[in-house]
């Protein structure tokens, strides 16, 4: 993934910051392009089968969605299986939101507005975040769920299509959610969560893309609690395609669309 940044993604839009920090032990990198004093922050969670991917992978992404959106742009690097398996990435994430909560204003943030993102398996890291916030008592203004895988029953399409296939996401499953797991429960299936009182959300689909059911799915699955939900399927396109900003002119359709829906809550 990293080698194919530079043909995938491209150079990357310019932004006015980027900085690492140290969240609590979990290392983030903070984008910042608007001009707002304390600007909305998006936490966001990389895909890449919860093994691989990193903050340079997801770089462009991020550049652009802080650039469209004037939002802050929190990207979290947390472990990865098949060294770390579930929970340790919620686990880090969960990190990130309360350090967020106790020291955002501190870096010129605004910790009580606050979305969560994520792309593919990062998807599945979003989704269940909005459900531990809202449990906890701390709302988030969206979530926005990107080609998100979101069930270990792994029901697919034959699509037939180069994107993702279906032995490699049961493998990535594997290394998440290794023998033992029970994958029966709302942090590994969000669809076994009851869905009221989550955040409104985003969720943009590929029409080539072997998740694009169960994200579909998800969408009504909110919609029939009554979250406002904005879903969208790009046809003819392929899995996770908004992070391949320099192979597809969709890509920047669906961050233009994403950063309106969340310009449209504050």
């Amino acid at each position: 993934m990293v080698d194919a940044v530079g043909e995938q993604v491209g150079p990357g839009r310019a932004v006015r910051t980027v900085r690492d920090l140290d969240a609590d032990g979990v290392p983030v990198r903070l984008y910042q392009d608007g001009d707002a004093a304390e600007p909305p922050v998006i936490v966001y969670a990389h895909g890449g089968g919860w093994v691989l991917g990193d903050l340079t992978t997801h770089d462009g992404l991020c550049r652009l969605l802080a650039a469209e959106t004037g939002w802050a742009v929190l990207a979290v690097d947390y472990r990865r299986a098949p060294e770390s398996p579930f929970p340790a990435a919620f686990e880090d994430i969960d990190t990130v939101c309360g350090w967020l909560r106790v020291y955002g204003r501190q870096h010129g943030l605004d910790p009580t507005a606050v979305a969560v993102a994520g792309d593919s398996a990062g998807g599945l890291l979003a989704a269940v975040t909005a459900r531990r916030e809202r449990d906890a008592g701390q709302g988030l203004l969206a979530q926005v769920l990107i080609c998100p895988a979101l069930s270990p029953a792994m029901d697919y399409p034959d699509l037939g299509n180069d994107g993702l296939w279906p032995q490699e996401m049961a493998e990535f499953w594997d290394l998440f959610c290794p023998p033992g797991v029970d994958r029966h429960q709302p942090d590994l299936d969000p669809f076994l969560a009851d869905p009221a009182g989550l955040p409104p959300a985003v969720v943009v689909t590929a029409e080539l893309d072997i998740l694009r059911d169960e994200a579909e799915r998800y969408a009504a699955f909110l919609a029939s609690a009554g979250v406002p939900v904005i879903a969208t399927r790009f046809q003819g396109t392929f899995h996770n395609f908004p992070r391949k900003l320099a192979l597809t002119k969709d890509a920047a359709v669906a961050v233009a669309q994403i950063a309106a829906a969340l310009r449209a809550l504050t």
